[in-house]
């Protein structure tokens, strides 16, 4: 099975502060140093791991153009699968449907095999970039042996606006 790309938060450093304990003779570098803390970033969701045998097979097609195959479980969704992967999906929203920074566009071969969306993704495919006849939020769509071989393209571009009150 293929490895996905590191993401962004891996390959970045958290920096947590916390008050000094040492002696006040040591440097303000060192202190720093020791205070200093890597940690992984933790997804929304979470997978299943497939029963032998039920394996169903996804196919993500990076912005590069980079194939990544993943043997799933039936009932898995799409943004928990690609960051599962460390693959370049965002999920602003924790995948409730709030965002449309896990725009997907769907392989048209398979298109038809997922129930329709309902109106509150077509309202947030709206405000997708790059919005096309395939387009699907990816927290949205479930794994289903209808769907074993899926692919996946991920756009170029997601777009995640806030509304924010300057009152």
């Amino acid at each position: 099975m293929a490895q996905g790309p590191a993401s962004p938060a891996q390959r970045s450093i958290s920096i947590m502060f916390r008050p000094a304990t040492r002696p006040a003779t040591r440097s303000p570098m060192i202190t720093l140093m020791n205070s200093i803390h890597s940690s992984a970033p933790r997804s929304h969701g979470h997978l299943h791991k497939p029963n032998a045998g039920e394996e169903l097979h996804i196919t993500f097609i990076t912005k590069d153009g980079k194939q990544y195959t993943y043997e799933v479980a039936e009932g898995d969704n799409l943004l928990d699968i690609a960051q599962a992967h460390n693959l370049d999906m965002e999920g602003a929203c924790g995948g409730s449907c709030a965002c449309s920074t896990c725009h997907v566009i769907v392989d048209p071969e398979f298109y038809d095999e997922i129930p329709e969306p309902d109106d509150d993704e077509n309202d947030m495919l709206d405000l997708a970039f790059g919005l096309t006849e395939t387009s699907r939020l990816g927290c949205q769509v479930k794994m289903s042996k209808e769907l074993d071989g899926i692919r996946i393209a991920l756009p170029a571009m997601t777009r995640n606006l806030q509304s924010r009150d300057f009152n």
